[in-house]
């Protein structure tokens, strides 16, 4: 199995620039678009304390904070570790692996990548050239033009019926702050903004729940559409205090630091309410928890 640790993912922007790209979310994007939803009572209401996964039937999992979580994209998943939620890669797990990890009392998550084209994935061939920008610095990887979505929302809807069809009960969509990094297209604040909310519709469409990977700048217009985040190295960057708007709205952080060591983020963590816990880069087996 392939090492699927983003670590450069995330988006470290100077003040100044983050104001600039926040303040083109206004804009009048090309094109049409998606429009915010408004934020609804069950999105913002934390879940039942008794159980980290009890939903009612046909209900999106709402994952509420402090639940604890194995992140495990590397090797074969090891089902043992004794925590309530699971974030695995779609494409790299069977039906009878989230159904092995279901038996065990475990919420299961599905790792996709939805910003970037990667040339080792079975539908590889399903993306026109004419979308694939920059290399994102992982081999075989490209950037997506996230502006197409005509192109790309039928492709990521095959993806989210794998994860559904498997039964996964969310997704970790990747990749979805491309607008802040060299893509190779002139990707806006507002061209991501839109996407992402399509991203969102597309899991809930389908039953499953959605995390909002990185992307700090934006979770004040993304908050109301996404049931829990997902965020890398925030404590390194001296940032985790900006995820206290899911923590409040009952929405889970599941969060991991790769350089820090616990004893230098798991008290804030603790204290912010977040999931929090050290992993090595390969994201295999092995977690430090706070």
């Amino acid at each position: 199995m392939r090492t699927r640790a983003r670590p450069q993912g995330r988006i470290l922007l100077p003040a100044a620039l983050t104001a600039a790209l926040l303040a083109g979310c206004s804009a009048q994007p090309d094109g049409p678009s998606t429009p915010a939803k408004s934020p609804t009572a069950h999105r913002n209401s934390p879940a039942p304390s008794d159980s980290p996964g009890a939903s009612p039937a046909g209900a999106v999992w709402k994952p509420r904070p402090g639940l604890a979580w194995q992140w495990q994209l590397d090797g074969e998943v090891e089902p043992t570790v004794d925590v309530p939620v699971y974030d695995i890669d779609g494409f790299e797990n069977s039906a009878a692996d989230v159904a092995a990890l279901h038996r065990a009392g475990r919420k299961v998550i599905c790792y996709v990548d939805v910003g970037a084209w990667e040339d080792f994935r079975p539908d590889k061939d399903d993306f026109p050239r004419s979308v694939l920008g920059k290399t994102n610095g992982w081999a075989g990887e490209r950037w997506l033009d996230i502006r197409k979505l005509s192109v790309l929302r039928p492709i990521m809807e095959r993806r989210f019926d794998m994860c559904r069809d498997k039964g996964f009960d969310a997704v970790e969509p990747d990749l979805v702050e491309g607008y802040g990094n060299d893509t190779g297209f002139r990707l806006t604040a507002a061209d991501q903004l839109r996407y992402n909310r399509m991203i969102a519709d597309i899991a809930h469409e389908r039953g499953l729940s959605v995390g909002l990977k990185n992307d700090l700048p934006q979770i004040p217009q993304l908050l109301a559409d996404f049931d829990f985040a997902v965020d890398e190295e925030c404590a390194q960057y001296d940032e985790c205090a900006r995820l206290t708007p899911f923590v409040k709205a009952g929405k889970a952080v599941f969060h991991v630091e790769y350089k820090e060591p616990t004893s230098a983020f798991c008290a804030e963590s603790r204290r912010l309410g977040l999931s929090s816990m050290r992993k090595k880069l390969e994201l295999g087996v092995w977690r430090e928890p706070c």
